[in-house]
């Protein structure tokens, strides 16, 4: 089963964010991701949550410590949001059980 990086973290908006997202300083798939989304709460549109999917786990926390140094520079996360909420909240996580239903 995979392992997963689950990041949160307040946003400046989401266009700002979404095009530092996109150009992926930190090289996604290169490290390893193999899928990821990207979820927003329904009542705050300045917030994001991604889930960043691997292999392995030392290939989650490999790129975890690329992501702090990503995150200590403004200019390499202009969307970040740096006042009141601190870094990003992360976790690495085993999953242990999946099911899907149908209809």
């Amino acid at each position: 089963m995979a392992t997963t990086l689950k990041i949160e973290h307040g946003i400046v908006d989401f266009e700002t964010w979404k095009r530092a997202f996109e150009r992926d300083p930190v090289g996604r798939e290169q490290a390893g991701v193999r899928r990821y989304r990207v979820c927003r709460p329904l009542d705050d549109p300045n917030y994001v949550m991604i889930d960043l999917d691997f292999d392995a786990r030392e290939q989650a926390e490999a790129f975890l410590e690329k992501l702090r140094g990503v995150w200590s520079r403004a200019d390499q996360s202009p969307g970040l949001l740096r006042t009141g909420t601190g870094s990003p909240k992360t976790r690495i996580v085993d999953e242990v059980e999946a099911k899907s239903y149908s209809g």
